[in-house]
């Protein structure tokens, strides 16, 4: 069966010469899926005859809310979806003065391995498909009843370990004929894979890259973050300072803040050096606790802000929204994994 939502207007069109349809037939599908029509006899305006072709080559693609947790404290929703083959994939909708951002997932779990993340606890199950990311910002808009304006791609999984899925997705998500969401209303963050930003590089894109960076050293990378051991801390940045000089975006780069770990002033010192002729943003993030994980939050988030803004660094902290729905990436999927294996265990 096609996966029709993942195709893009151009391939659609050449589905639909392959059937002898005319192409602005194609253009009309594409308008019902990316409105999450989920049913092909709902697409009136098609005749009778091509939407029972459709249903009987193609799939449409949906998510079941497995369960939905709101904060009381800021509004923030964090939504726990199941695909149809039983995994669990989480998006997070929250709001801001500027408008509503989405925090969407790209694969279900993670090989990456940070120490610091719930994502990556079990590993990564597989990628997901464009429909399907696709598919966190529609059904996030139609369940919640808000318009969503921007989209972080930094939910559970590796984004440019999916690269050519991410690439299709934002070509989606982008289109006039679809959501119409530009290219400088998204970010997408990666832990560092530097080949893959090589490669992004070359697509121009208008989108805010943003390099989970998290210490400036190899030796603390690689202890808390094992991409490091194979992509070393002055490649990724070689690949930070080829991406600027192509495509002339800033870069934010990522800094969950580790009590012991990476928050000394000798590491902000050396963070400012590596960053140096980029024209970069460091975004401090207050560590999540994760009940399987040791670290700790740091207790010098405000006097490392300080030292990098003496050496003439832009940052920020970042604001902790959702705090009381387990809202950072993998805690719900978690906790449902737990549950879910609890059970095995009491059936057996």
């Amino acid at each position: 069966m096609i996966d029709i939502k993942s195709y893009n207007l151009t391939d659609m069109s050449a589905l639909f010469k392959q059937w002898g349809e005319p192409a602005f037939r194609a253009k009309q599908v594409f308008r019902w899926l990316h409105r999450g029509v989920t049913d092909f006899d709902a697409m009136s305006d098609l005749s009778k005859a091509l939407r029972e072709k459709l249903s009987s080559t193609c799939t449409i693609s949906s998510l079941q809310v497995e369960r939905k947790q709101v904060s009381a404290i800021d509004g923030t929703i964090k939504y726990l979806w199941r695909l149809p083959d039983g995994n669990c994939i989480e998006t997070v909708l929250m709001r801001y003065k500027h408008g509503n951002t989405v925090c969407i997932s790209c694969q279900v779990g993670c090989r990456m391995g940070c120490a610091f993340c719930a994502s990556t606890l079990g590993g990564k199950v597989r990628d997901l498909t464009p429909a399907e990311m696709l598919d966190q910002v529609m059904f996030t808009q139609l369940d919640s009843g808000e318009q969503v304006s921007n989209i972080v791609l930094m939910g559970i999984g590796e984004p440019l370990d999916n690269f050519d899925t991410v690439m299709r997705f934002l070509e989606l998500v982008n289109s006039p004929d679809g959501l119409n969401i530009g290219m400088r209303h998204i970010s997408l963050s990666t832990c560092g894979l530097a080949d893959k930003i090589d490669l992004l590089a070359q697509r121009h894109l208008q989108l805010t890259l943003s390099v989970s960076l998290h210490a400036p050293d190899d030796e603390t990378r690689s202890t808390i973050m094992p991409v490091n051991r194979a992509i070393s801390v002055d490649r990724l940045m070689e690949a930070c300072h080829n991406y600027f000089n192509v495509t002339g975006r800033r870069i934010s780069f990522e800094y969950a803040m580790i009590d012991g770990v990476n928050d000394s002033d000798a590491q902000a010192d050396l963070l400012a050096k590596k960053i140096k002729g980029i024209a970069a943003h460091v975004n401090l993030i207050p560590l999540n606790h994760v009940e399987e994980s040791p670290l700790k939050p740091s207790r010098r988030v405000r006097q490392f802000q300080q030292r990098l803004e003496e050496k003439g660094i832009a940052v920020t902290v970042r604001r902790r929204l959702g705090s009381d729905i387990d809202a950072s990436c993998g805690q719900l999927r978690r906790k449902a994994m737990n549950k879910q294996q609890s059970g095995k265990e009491a059936d057996t």
